[in-house]
């Protein structure tokens, strides 16, 4: 079981992204998948779009706090069976070890934030049969990141989750899959990860509950830069 995610938003300016994209899902994640416990690799292109984006402000609480990298063009992906497969070695260790070629490709990425998580709680959805290669995330992806505003507020999003959330996705169409995380490093203590058969088919199907305990919980958030962020999985291509 893959309850092991690690899990980097960053941008990519134009000039050099082309070269970086093939250096990323034809040199670096494969020699990624060669460590041992890692499990799956997905690179997210994610979508940007203004309707959505004034939603998601007019909705959302996002926190102001300038320390916290911004970058939400891209995400990459790790699966493993557990966190501490990142930790040994770490992120940071890894980087002593890169060649001058690794260095100079990951200086591309810019507002670069990183999360390593611990998955807590699944559901498959109707489409749990199409998840491929393995274990790796559905085609499309959506991922939240976020903190809560008072401590005495986590059970209750916990059990919202549980109670609430989780149970519809289990029945919504085109839903291959959720899992709600915890961070073991990284800015967001709490990220929730949809997995969808395509960002059209999320589009038309994934609702939210208009119930008042739906809102009082979304209302406790404060998201990350841009988050939630949805994208189409580019590596390994679907289909």
């Amino acid at each position: 079981m893959d309850r092991g995610i690690w899990a980097t938003w960053y941008d990519l300016p134009g000039e050099g992204r082309d070269e970086y994209i093939s250096w990323l899902h034809e040199v670096h994640i494969p020699k990624a998948l060669s460590r041992p416990g890692y499990l799956w690799a997905a690179h997210v292109e994610n979508i940007w779009d203004d309707e959505r984006e004034a939603e998601k402000s007019r909705i959302l609480t996002h926190t102001d706090d300038k320390g916290v990298p911004s970058g939400n063009a891209y995400l990459m992906l790790f699966g493993a069976p557990g966190p501490t497969v990142f930790l040994d070695p770490s992120p940071d260790q890894m980087k002593e070890n890169c060649t001058a070629e690794d260095r100079e490709m990951f200086g591309r990425r810019v507002g670069a934030r990183s999360c390593i998580f611990v998955e807590h709680a699944r559901i498959n959805g109707p489409e749990a049969k199409t998840r491929a290669p393995g274990l790796t995330p559905g085609p499309a992806i959506q991922i939240g990141t976020f903190n809560i505003n008072a401590v005495e507020n986590e059970d209750e999003l916990g059990s919202w989750y549980a109670q609430v959330r989780m149970p519809r996705l289990m029945k919504m169409e085109g839903c291959v899959g959720a899992r709600n995380l915890v961070s073991v490093s990284g800015w967001a203590r709490h990220a929730i990860l949809y997995e969808w058969v395509s960002l059209e088919s999320l589009k038309k199907n994934f609702t939210t509950e208009k119930i008042e305990r739906s809102r009082r919980n979304v209302g406790n958030l404060i998201h990350a830069p841009g988050s939630p962020t949805l994208g189409s999985r580019i590596c390994p291509p679907a289909g």
